[in-house]
């Protein structure tokens, strides 16, 4: 292939991200519905609860996105996306006759394996397309995960449908089912309007061989990147609500809705992160998408404050009885003190302002002597009081928060247009790993999150989490890249 795309390429290029879009909504359905069954009381489930059935299917989707990009490799994507698909619709369906936590556990657990659809479409697409074209093409095909989108924009407006705005809450049970059905129906389209195609020489390949990649320290630093600009991303999607509703104060339907804000664009815009990747190079994209990764989370690093600490004092300079205590100033003896009183209404002049960029201090001092009390040399005459207030503008936070989105975005492009450069016959393996760990993110990361929280009673923890991993992925990049260098 020298360069030109086929149609038939394009073909199983648009059915594959439609595909994937189908999955990526099926494998985000728990977020909306047990969200929903908890709050109209159908189930009374506890938070660790719900926070297992939320996140299970992410758990089990990443895990097996390794064994099915392998049989990708293998046997192509006509055959196992299909596959999947109705392999997914099973416990879907399934679903929809659960009674218990366990029974909804282990149905959750069947069709997070919707989430390894990622690893199959990846296989399945790189190997119609060019290589100068592979970044455009993953970055196409990877805009299917706005499928979450679909889920949380559409699923609400079902369900009130579906159970007449609450009043025959039995009928959620036809959610899963259509679900399933939408599976069923697009795994019967994929097999019909795709065709085979196989990397070279992938029939001849055993266990081993396939598994050989997984040797090399270069496919888990690809992992690494995709944990940050992909686990991260789906760790965020989720916890960015409570994090809008604790902060600023904002409803739960306001929360979402400034999420959508990092969510939404995030995922619409992989596919310009493939064109970029294509033309100037993964590797540059990739330090581009690290370095303002790191450089959004460090200015998100600073919490929302409103703190007073010691400031400077005022000290005797020589011995003495104190004469006159004013506003303006201590007398001892004959020596004066100037001092700063402490401004009216202090905390609401900050307020009063409706942006600040930056944090603010007021610096003022409190006496703590009377008169006629005999001082000493180097004795406190006032103590010293700083007031820091930063507002922590929800504007500048969420422009902030859309960048590191739109950054993270890009980044999953480019960490995916390395692999059919370094490894173009295991991509489906390779593809499956770097997923695997990626998708880890996303369910280990509101688990940090959460402790980290617990243990410091920061929010903004969770950009030191991100701003670490950030620098840790740069560092490492630029010391491989470094090596190179020397090397040429």
């Amino acid at each position: 292939m020298t360069g030109t795309i086929t149609a038939r390429a394009k073909v199983t290029l648009a059915l594959n991200t439609l595909a994937f879009t189908v999955c990526f909504a099926a494998w985000m359905l728990n977020g909306v519905l047990v969200t929903f069954l908890v709050d109209h009381r159908v189930y009374t489930w506890s938070n660790s609860q719900m926070g297992w059935l939320i996140g299970i299917p992410v758990l089990s989707g990443s895990i097996l996105r390794l064994p099915t990009g392998m049989l990708t490799d293998k046997y192509g994507g006509r055959v196992v996306f299909p596959l999947l698909l109705i392999a997914s619709a099973v416990p879907m369906f399934l679903l929809s006759t659960a009674n218990s936590f366990w029974s909804f556990f282990l149905c959750s657990l069947g069709f997070g394996l919707s989430g390894a659809s990622f690893a199959v479409g990846i296989a399945a697409t790189s190997v119609w397309f060019p290589r100068e074209k592979q970044g455009i093409a993953l970055g196409i095909f990877g805009a299917g995960n706005a499928g979450s989108a679909v889920t949380t924009l559409s699923a609400p407006t079902i369900l009130r449908v579906l159970t007449d705005r609450g009043r025959n809450l039995e009928q959620w049970r036809m959610l899963p089912r259509i679900y399933a059905i939408v599976l069923v129906g697009m795994a019967v389209v994929l097999f019909l309007g795709t065709t085979t195609k196989l990397p070279q020489g992938a029939g001849e390949k055993d266990l081993k061989t396939l598994l050989a990649p997984l040797r090399r320290i270069r496919v888990w630093r690809f992992g690494l990147y995709y944990f940050l600009v992909f686990g991260c991303f789906v760790a965020l999607a989720q916890w960015l609500v409570p994090y809008y509703v604790n902060v600023y104060s904002l409803s739960v339907a306001s929360a979402g809705f400034m999420t959508s804000i990092f969510s939404l664009p995030s995922g619409m815009i992989r596919a310009l992160g493939g064109w970029l990747s294509d033309r100037y190079g993964a590797r540059r994209v990739m330090y581009w998408v690290l370095g303002s990764c790191a450089i959004g989370c460090l200015l998100l690093v600073v919490p929302k404050m409103d703190i007073e600490s010691p400031g400077r004092g005022v000290m005797a300079t020589r011995p003495g009885v104190v004469t006159a205590i004013t506003d303006r100033e201590i007398r001892v003896g004959n020596q004066r003190y100037p001092v700063v009183s402490r401004p009216d209404d202090e905390t609401r002049s900050f307020e009063r302002h409706e942006t600040l960029l930056f944090p603010v201090t007021r610096t003022w001092q409190t006496t703590t002597v009377h008169v006629g009390d005999r001082v000493a040399r180097r004795q406190l005459l006032a103590r010293g009081v700083t007031h820091i207030y930063f507002q922590a503008n929800i504007w500048i936070f969420t422009a902030l928060v859309f960048i590191v989105g739109i950054m993270m975005g890009i980044g999953k492009a480019a960490v995916y247009k390395h692999i059919p450069e370094y490894y173009p016959e295991e991509v489906g393996v390779v593809g499956g790993i770097v997923g695997v760990i990626g998708g880890l993110g996303g369910f280990v990361c509101p688990i940090l999150f959460g402790n980290l929280l617990d243990r410091t009673g920061l929010w903004t923890t969770t950009w030191m989490l991100l701003l670490f991993v950030a620098i840790v992925c740069l560092v490492w990049m630029n010391a491989v890249v470094k090596r190179m260098e020397r090397h040429i």
